[in-house]
């Protein structure tokens, strides 16, 4: 026997245990430029992104039109540059709005700055508001969302703005996605506190010669990835994203001498992870 969990579209079925969640790379890099330079969008199944930068784009209008949930990490515009077209894109074709999860504070800015007529549409009122194209989900960090048996928790990072992380969790193994953050120790805190984990998507956007800078943005270089990853205490494997374009090869280089022990792997798109 098997039972019909989650949306009913898709029929995402699950027996007596957990399936595994696939989760594809859309986007991983820290700026654009030609096929294979496009930020960051993690697709889920499929029907869940994890942000909606300009990795978005590699799905064609049938995969774009099969999403129902997008979770925003933070508002700045590598991270969703995609959302509005994409909307604008499917909106005719979908039966039920598409679910926009993050923070209050993530869900003001897109409100104020992006789905506000001047800058794009407000989906979110048309064609009216008791039935909208999107509708606004605020999350709490610490607390799941659960679609058909797969729970993604928000967890704290540090970012120049309020931002989060990702927990997914299929019940057989879990992914953590940092999202933009720099040092944080709330952050591993709760990733150390998951029994199941198999994967740590981290970012680590500059080399160590722009340490300044890496402070200064609050994100991550080599030597402080270093320093970082020595609060991990879980065996998973590591995986780097959100390298900046004109030094990937530079930063992973630093990358390799820093956390050779780690084994980390830079992230690359149409890359597929399940667990």
């Amino acid at each position: 026997m098997h039972l019909i969990c989650g949306n009913l579209r898709y029929r995402r079925l699950n027996c007596f245990f957990r399936m595994a969640m696939k989760l594809r790379i859309l986007g991983c890099s820290g700026g654009i430029g030609g096929n294979h330079l496009r930020t960051t969008a993690l697709r889920v199944d499929d029907d869940i992104l994890i942000d909606a930068g300009t990795g978005v784009a590699a799905l064609s209008i049938d995969e774009l039109a099969a999403i129902d949930h997008v979770f925003i990490t933070h508002a700045h515009l590598d991270h969703i540059a995609a959302l509005p077209l994409m909307l604008d894109t499917i909106a005719d074709r979908r039966t039920s709005p598409l679910v926009v999860h993050g923070t209050a504070e993530v869900l003001d800015v897109l409100r104020r700055h992006i789905f506000n007529w001047a800058i794009w549409p407000d989906f979110a009122a048309i064609p009216s508001a008791d039935s909208p194209f999107m509708r606004y989900e605020p999350l709490v960090p610490g607390a799941a969302v659960d679609l058909g048996g797969r729970r993604l928790t928000a967890l704290p990072v540090n970012h120049t703005v309020p931002a989060v992380g990702y927990w997914l969790d299929s019940g057989a193994g879990s992914l953590v996605f940092s999202g933009d953050t720099t040092i944080c120790d709330a952050f591993w805190d709760a990733v150390n506190a998951i029994g199941n984990l198999r994967h740590l998507i981290i970012e680590c956007a500059f080399p160590d010669r722009e340490e300044s800078l890496a402070v200064i943005s609050r994100h991550l270089c080599p030597s402080m990835l270093a320093s970082e990853l020595l609060k991990l205490r879980r065996a998973c494997a590591i995986h780097i994203t959100h390298l900046k374009p004109l030094q990937m090869e530079l930063t992973m280089a630093e990358i390799d001498r820093h956390l050779g022990e780690f084994a980390p792997r830079m992230l690359e798109n149409d890359q597929v992870i399940e667990f």
